[in-house]
């Protein structure tokens, strides 16, 4: 109690600390007073006998600090001493302070984001109950989840190691609610999907196993709260409604909760289906296909008691009977567990990697912006030698201006910090609300919590001590009295410092970055040149898919084929054709084995190569700008009930039949035994990836392998102009219109639709391009600070240089010319080390290659810009000292 009631006195007295301190100064003066006028009546004159009084009195200050500290909390009052100094000294070195803070902010608010985006997509579980027991099952062959449905059936009824197995895949339907009918993204589920994961409904009722009887037998539909609080206004009388999905009757029993948005993270549905209703969704059903690994993932928690080791010994055992069971259709049938909710291991290592590669960079960042913050400071604190000497010789400790000196680099990086979260805050909601592909429901859950804010707190704290640590050799070793007669003094020696080497190597950074970014700019300018097997400048690409329009297999071909008799008499298109999925667009084309014509056993191992396969219409080669080599196009006479022919691209002539020009009228066999007979040869293109290796290609006509699918392509002139392509657009959708009213497109130029296959590209540059301004910001701030601190600590010898005649370009050599050989050889082993990482970036980025001779000219020009910039204020200041000033001080 005793010593509660100090601690509350003491604070009652903190709280008049400006009265008590007046009165305390009043008394002090007041006895150096009567010290005074004792000393003048003994003869002295008034100023020796205040001089006397003062030196018999002792040291003023240090009396005021030690009677602070007996009557208060002298903690605090020197804290809120400190932080008031500190911000004096801030607000009188705008440009200093700017430039710390800056700096900082770039450091910190780069790692906030990174972090927030590693803790969103790989820290933080899914939200759904008890997610740490939660593991989806993968193939250990290839790390992909994928299953066939017969095997998700057999491993969930023989294992014993899950409270329960549930499957999910991804499709899209149309779903009509009576107004109109809109392209809706679903899962479909397993029935006990919601039973495993332990969701709860915010409306209605989920659907069960109980629910499935067999295919198409469960008609029922689940929305997510955001769909229906978009589409129907929270309308609670949706429950019990009838919808159409793809003209099949599906009634809505429920709406998930708010935070529930599926078991895939960057991937938002806007509703749930039962799985046996496949066919109703999808056009077709692979419920009793063991082959066909259609359904997206299989997941569930394991029961208490039960190791992931020992779940996987489980599944093995189920994996090894199914292969003996089905040889020719489950193949190493040995599997792992992985996380869900980055699709297992087969995204979540590659996001894993690349996000802690960014958080290694980010660190990099920072810790360079340390090093430019502890050049700054300790150039600072050379020209700050005659206060912090003033201030040892009146009495003041050591600790105590260490103290002050700690204040100040935390508050800064305090101020740093919350610049750089506020910063990130932004791009994370950026980020969040970004969709890169209207077409599909992106969305990066990147919202920061109290995690991301605790790091940033523990990054400019750990910030702040750390750059402010490196004057401190200098404080404790500076002897006031010597520097108060001999000035600021000081020499660099010649010795490699800590300095010097974090500086040559932010600059090799800065170098690297800047030669990837410029790599990558370059290739993707070629990419957008280079011949890809089309020509996408004045053509239009309308995207449907007739089975979400309701229309059956029979009526698909004339449907088509009506469509491309409406658009060719739209005016100014010259050619129509379609494809059942364009290269280079946003999906995956489908593949197919394909064998010799005198090949005799169709398995796998023996086939002669995997082929991309296209359906197609005629004119569709013309329309797309694909190049007919040898042969025929196809006609509407290439039917079912024609001989099976194909068009095949180079590549697939040289593999299979050793040249192109042997091709044509020879015969290869598909999978099932039947034979196509080759018409024709068109060139090689860009299927898949504009980096992908030469790839083969077999074109069929859509008679004789009908998709639903439908690309229209068109060509026109009208395509050269932003106004001719939205006239263009609008009469493609009214002839849609026209044709049916429930038909759904997605419009767009043929240049647009490779956004998807370029997006990878364009994200590399732009992220090498943003880092590479990082870079080129520390690295101009880290060299503005070396020749800072090189140009205050030799003052006084640039001064002599000058007073015995030195020429301008011999003080900038002794000024600067460590700075210079730092750059030098930072840029060098940067250019080399960029030239070899852009190996790795022509991975990503088509080509992307270093030898071009614009690159190379590109980063000796930005790096000699950026040394230039970094040094013309050091550079006017050493030029610009006065000798007569500096002797005038001594």
């Amino acid at each position: 109690m005793k010593s509660l009631r100090r601690f509350f006195l003491r604070l009652a007295s903190f709280t008049t600390r400006r009265a008590q301190d007046e009165r305390l100064r009043e008394e002090i003066e007041q006895h150096i007073a009567l010290q005074t006028a004792e000393n003048i009546r003994a003869g002295l004159s008034p100023v020796e006998a205040r001089r006397q009084a003062l030196l018999k009195f002792g040291g003023v200050e240090a009396i005021k600090q030690d009677y602070r500290a007996r009557r208060g909390l002298p903690f605090v009052e020197n804290v809120v001493q400190d932080v008031r100094f500190a911000l004096r000294l801030l607000r009188k070195s705008p440009g200093f302070t700017a430039i710390a803070v800056a700096t900082l902010a770039l450091g910190i608010g780069a790692n906030a984001v990174v972090f927030a985006a590693m803790n969103a997509l790989i820290l933080r579980p899914l939200n759904v109950p008890q997610a740490q027991s939660l593991y989806g099952l993968q193939r250990e062959s290839d790390h992909f989840p994928a299953q066939s449905y017969p095997d998700y059936i057999d491993l969930r009824d023989s294992n014993r190691s899950f409270d329960g197995l549930a499957a999910y895949n991804i499709g899209m339907a149309g779903l009509d609610t009576g107004e109109n009918t809109f392209p809706a993204w679903l899962y479909e589920v397993s029935g006990n999907y919601f039973d495993v994961l332990g969701i709860q409904p915010y409306l209605g009722r989920f659907f069960h196993g109980a629910d499935e009887h067999g295919p198409n037998s469960a008609p029922y539909i689940v929305l997510t709260y955001a769909y229906w609080h978009n589409r129907f206004q929270d309308d609670r009388t949706v429950v019990g409604r009838t919808v159409q999905l793809n003209k099949h009757p599906f009634t809505i029993i429920g709406v998930a909760p708010p935070e529930f948005h599926g078991t895939l993270l960057f991937l938002y549905p806007d509703s749930f289906v039962p799985m046996v209703n496949q066919e109703q969704i999808d056009g077709a059903s692979f419920l009793n296909a063991r082959g066909n690994r259609w359904v997206f993932m299989t997941l569930g928690h394991l029961k208490q008691g039960v190791t992931p080791a020992q779940a996987v010994a489980d599944l093995n055992s189920i994996g090894s009977y199914l292969e003996k069971t089905y040889p020719g259709d489950d193949a190493q049938m040995t599997f792992v567990l992985a996380r869900p909710g980055l699709y297992g291991d087969y995204l979540g290592r590659p996001a894993q990697a690349f996000l802690t590669a960014l958080m290694m960079l980010a660190g990099l960042i920072l810790l360079a912006a340390c090093a430019n913050l502890a050049s700054l400071f300790a150039a600072r604190a050379v020209d700050r030698s005659r206060e912090v000497a003033l201030r040892l010789a009146l009495g003041s400790s050591r600790l105590r201006i260490l103290r002050q000196l700690f204040t100040e680099t935390i508050l800064i990086s305090l101020i740093g910090g919350a610049l750089g979260l506020w910063g990130s805050v932004l791009l994370l909601q950026w980020l969040r609300a970004w969709q890169p592909f209207p077409q599909f429901p992106i969305n990066l859950p990147v919202s920061p919590d109290a995690n991301v804010y605790a790091v940033a707190l523990l990054l400019a704290l750990a910030s702040g001590f750390l750059f402010g640590a490196v004057p401190v050799r200098q404080m404790l070793h500076t002897h006031p009295y010597s520097v108060i007669k001999s000035g600021s003094t000081g020499k660099i020696g010649r010795r490699i410092t800590v300095r010097d080497i974090l500086i040559a190597l932010q600059i090799t950074i800065c170098a690297v970055l800047v030669t990837s970014s410029l790599v990558a700019v370059r290739g993707l300018a070629r990419s957008l040149h280079d011949n890809v097997g089309f020509v996408p400048q004045n053509s239009l690409l309308v995207q449907t898919d007739l089975h979400i329009a309701g229309y059956r297999s029979e009526d698909v071909p004339r449907m088509q084929k009506r469509m491309i008799e409406a658009m060719q008499s739209i005016p100014g298109v010259t050619s129509v054709g379609f494809s059942s999925q364009p290269p280079l667009s946003n999906g995956r084309p489908s593949d197919s084995i394909v064998f010799t014509d005198s090949a005799t056993d169709l398995h796998p191992a023996n086939a002669a190569t995997d082929a991309m396969l296209f359906s197609v219409s005629p004119e569709y080669f013309h329309a797309d700008g694909t190049a007919l080599l040898a042969g025929r196009d196809f006609t509407w006479q290439d039917d079912e009930n024609a001989p099976l022919v194909a068009v095949i691209n180079q590549e697939f002539a040289r593999r299979v039949f050793g040249s192109a020009t042997s091709a044509l009228g020879r015969y290869y066999k598909m999978p099932d035994g039947t034979r196509r007979r080759v018409v024709g040869v068109v060139e090689e293109g860009k299927y898949t990836s504009l980096t992908e290796t030469p790839m083969t290609a077999m074109f069929l006509p859509v008679l004789q392998s009908p998709s639903t699918q439908t690309a229209l392509v068109l060509r026109s002139n009208a395509l050269n102009s932003t106004e001719g392509t939205q006239q263009l657009a609008a009469a493609v959708r009214s002839k849609l219109r026209g044709l049916d009213a429930g038909l759904s497109a997605l419009i767009q130029t043929r240049s647009e639709a490779m956004d998807f296959v370029l997006f990878p590209s364009r994200v590399a540059t732009m992220s090498l391009g943003l880092l590479g301004v990082m870079g080129a910001m520390l690295s101009i701030t880290g060299i503005f600070g070396m020749a800072a601190y090189s140009v205050s600590r030799r003052k006084r010898e640039l001064g002599i240089r000058i007073a015995l005649g030195a020429q301008r370009k011999e003080v900038l050599q002794a000024a600067l010319g460590r700075a210079f050989k730092l750059l030098a050889f930072g840029s060098a082993t940067g250019l080399l080390l960029g030239i070899l990482a852009s190996r790795v970036l022509a991975s990503i980025v088509y080509q992307a290659t270093p030898r071009d001779p614009l690159v190379l000219a590109g980063v000796v020009l930005a790096m000699a810009f950026l040394g230039l910039l970094a040094t013309w204020i050091p550079a006017q200041r050493a030029l610009s000292i006065d000798p007569l000033i500096l002797m005038r001080e001594e």
